[in-house]
């Protein structure tokens, strides 16, 4: 089992260092909210449309090694955000 240790494995559930976005998936009605690295990576490996394009895969990796803690979150997040322009998958900036 893989087990993380250290003072950043929570960064993966908390949502100060990663602002929201709400991402439109093609064929969906709604919007997903992504609020955090756990969501980030859920939405990237287990709804993301197709596994093979460049930017897709820098945001997998960019986002894992978010969660890893030794890249910031906010990297992440732009990594995402070129993931769906590469997708054509419409997303908005979530403001609190």
């Amino acid at each position: 089992m893989f087990m993380m240790q250290g003072p950043n494995v929570m960064n993966r559930y908390t949502s100060h260092q990663f602002p929201a976005l709400r991402i439109l998936m093609s064929g969906q009605d709604k919007y997903s909210v992504v609020r955090t690295l756990g969501d980030a990576a859920t939405m990237l490996i287990s709804e993301w449309p197709g596994d093979d394009g460049e930017e897709y895969v820098v945001a997998v990796r960019t986002c894992l090694d978010a969660i890893r803690g030794t890249t910031p979150p906010n990297a992440a997040r732009e990594a995402l955000m070129r993931a769906a322009d590469e997708a054509g998958i419409r997303y908005l900036s979530v403001v609190h």
